[in-house]
């Protein structure tokens, strides 16, 4: 639909959004095009769009996320003079509770980055863990370093991130003496002959390693670690911003190596550091242990 296809443009090339939300944006309004059976999207109604996100087989969230990416929609027909009202600014947003993240402590975060060193392939794996705990990157961010990216003489990395922004990120010792000995003794050997890369990270085919393939590779380790819970590439970054103000570093020096472009973003963690400490009082306590009875004062 050509409405779609505009819209696409607009927030693949001015607005520069990136790779992934530009693919989640064009299934949604695609999907919802197909349900609501309208030639055009810009003839709908409040009504319409109210039936398609009650009539949606989701949960809650991924309902309001439908109604973001549609509501963004006309938005931008709104401000280009294809209509004269915003459908959804009769829809409300439903009320949804805030879901934390998952976060490593520090002890997991140990046991899923003491991985065997055995091969080429293991090498690179440490390296990009490391990477991604002492920097917080963004797994998309990671896989698509490049060499020009890398100041091992500095010890920081300029990451590319949501909207082309570009930081300088720093990295620990630990995170550096892993990447250098990647790169200088293993790399080399993963690259396929005539498929020569400026990629950091390669696959199996000496080509740029996947969000896919470093994610089956993540759930590989932590079955080994023993970790019982649900992580991803982004529960390393979820810890390493954690880890970094339970340690007392500033919430906006937080943000400015996160890449949030807004502080409420990364007030997350706050929450997040308010939970733990409530959990290490209950266990604490002696009071505040359940269960537990003290005896009398004599």
């Amino acid at each position: 639909m050509k409405e779609i296809d505009n819209f696409i443009d607009y927030i693949k090339y001015e607005k520069k959004l990136s790779n992934n939300t530009v693919v989640s944006y064009m299934s949604e309004l695609t999907y919802f095009a197909k349900q609501t059976k309208k030639d055009s999207l810009l003839k709908l109604t409040s009504n319409d769009i109210k039936k398609f996100i009650i009539n949606l087989n989701k949960n809650e969230r991924t309902k309001a996320h439908y109604l973001t990416v549609i509501n963004n929609f006309y938005r931008y027909y709104l401000k280009i003079g294809k209509i004269t009202s915003n459908p959804c600014d009769q829809i409300y947003m439903p009320k949804l509770s805030q879901k934390l993240p998952s976060v490593l402590t520090y002890e997991e975060t140990d046991a899923l980055l003491n991985i065997s060193l055995n091969t080429p392939y293991d090498f690179r794996t440490k390296a990009m863990l490391e990477l991604l705990y002492a920097s917080g990157m963004r797994i998309s961010e990671l896989i698509n370093l490049k060499f020009n990216n890398v100041d091992l003489f500095n010890d920081t990395i300029r990451v590319e991130g949501k909207g082309s922004k570009e930081r300088l990120v720093p990295i620990n010792q630990s995170a550096k003496k892993y990447l250098e000995l990647y790169l200088n003794d293993y790399r080399h050997l993963l690259i396929k002959k005539g498929k020569q890369t400026d990629y950091l990270f390669l696959n199996n085919r000496g080509t740029q390693i996947t969000r896919q393939g470093f994610f089956k590779l993540l759930k590989s380790i932590q079955k080994k670690a023993h970790i019982d819970k649900e992580i991803s590439p982004h529960t390393l970054r979820h810890s390493f911003a954690t880890h970094l103000l339970k340690n007392g570093a500033d919430l906006r020096i937080i943000q400015e190596l996160l890449g949030h472009s807004d502080i409420k973003t990364t007030q997350i963690y706050t929450h997040i550091s308010n939970e733990k400490l409530k959990d290490e009082y209950q266990n604490a306590h002696p009071h505040a242990k359940k269960g537990r009875t003290n005896p009398p004062l004599k």
